[in-house]
């Protein structure tokens, strides 16, 4: 009976459970993947390479390769040409030495920019032209100009990454164009050489200021002479001895005015008349041998008293008589040896500056007036 159910005395039989599983495939490795990734960087640099083609002109394109083009120091043409030396030989008939292999100064073509560096160059360019100057140290109205921007030749060096062509040449280094025009120097001085520069300044202003001071009273004291000389030439002639009251000789502003006064007898014209009696001409004669002996220019006016005179022409009053008495003596200084050059002017006042305010009519108002004029202003230190 146990037999017909299936069970032992033990209480059960044993389940076996058997799943059947696929077999995969075999463990291929991970080379695949270092190959496609060796595809996609070939694509990346052919799609860059592609790009700088592209982006880039015929000048700059050949900069590049002459760039990754190394030179051969024993060949005239780059690595790669043959033999060295260019092939040739002690016994070749040309020259042995070339520079076509050597590296060029000149500034190669430079690569393609970002566009906002060249936005900032020409705005750069505009703010120039406005300036006055144009170099390093900027003119007035004209902005600092600033630094240049270094190169990728100068940061990376030859065999960097750059893609600039060959060096560039230093500063002052030769060009094809010519050397370049020296930078504007601009000279910076201290405190202590301000200080001596302005001291010397003061001193050459004050040593010319003496100077013009001193010139000035040896010019006063000449001036003083010639006055005295000419008061001691009237009063030593007898037959000037009386109009030596007439004679009023005086330092003023202006140099050294003399002057010829009327008298009321004894007058130096007739009136309404522009002719001198034989005194004033011997006396204006001791004037010009005076003034003969120094260089100071001459200024002549002539004066009448406030009487209104009309001559035989109705046209004809004071104001050309006052004129044609100063001519008149300039014509006898002139005759008398005083060059027409030194004479400065001649006018005619009539009687708008009388001698005696108070005496409009008075005789000496009618004079004439001759005034060495000073070659330099009058100072108070010049008249000591």
């Amino acid at each position: 009976m146990a037999g017909k159910g299936g069970k032992g005395r033990d209480g059960g039989g044993t389940i076996v459970l058997k799943r059947i599983e696929e077999g995969g495939h075999g463990h291929h490795g991970g080379a695949w993947k270092v190959a496609y990734a060796d595809f996609v960087t070939a694509m990346m640099a052919f799609f860059l390479l592609m790009w700088l083609l592209n982006a880039t002109s015929e000048e700059q394109r050949r900069g590049i390769a002459d760039f990754f083009s190394p030179v051969n120091a024993f060949g005239q043409s780059t690595s790669g040409a043959g033999l060295p030396f260019a092939g040739r030989t002690p016994n070749s008939t040309a020259n042995m030495l070339s520079d076509s292999g050597a590296m060029n100064p000149s500034r190669s073509v430079a690569p393609a920019r970002l566009e906002i560096e060249e936005m900032d160059e020409q705005a750069e360019t505009v703010v120039r032209s406005f300036g006055q100057g144009d170099g390093p140290v900027a003119g007035p109205g004209q902005p600092a100009a600033r630094a240049p921007r270094p190169s990728s030749t100068d940061a990376d060096g030859p065999s960097g990454d750059s893609l600039t062509g060959p060096e560039t040449p230093q500063a002052g280094s030769p060009s094809p164009a010519g050397p370049a025009p020296a930078p504007m120097q601009v000279t910076e001085l201290t405190a202590a050489e301000a200080a001596t520069a302005l001291a010397a300044a003061e001193e050459t202003a004050q040593r010319e200021a003496e100077a013009r001071a001193e010139r000035a009273r040896q010019e006063h004291a000449t001036l003083t002479r010639a006055a005295e000389d000419l008061r001691a030439a009237v009063r030593d002639d007898p037959a000037l001895a009386e109009l030596a009251r007439q004679l009023v000789v005086e330092i003023v502003p202006e140099g050294l005015r003399i002057q010829l006064l009327d008298a009321d007898r004894t007058p130096m014209f007739a009136t309404g008349s522009a002719n001198p009696n034989e005194r004033v001409r011997a006396l204006i004669q001791k004037v010009a041998q005076v003034a003969a002996k120094l260089p100071n220019d001459l200024s002549i006016s002539g004066h009448t008293d406030a009487t209104p005179f009309r001559g035989a022409q109705t046209d004809r009053g004071n104001w050309e008589l006052s004129a044609e008495r100063a001519n008149t003596v300039r014509r006898l200084l002139a005759d008398a040896a005083i060059p027409e050059a030194r004479i400065r002017s001649v006018t005619g006042h009539a009687a708008r500056q009388p001698l005696l305010p108070d005496q409009p009519a008075a005789a000496g108002n009618r004079r004439v007036a001759i005034t060495l004029l000073r070659d330099l202003p009058a100072t108070p230190e010049s008249r000591r």
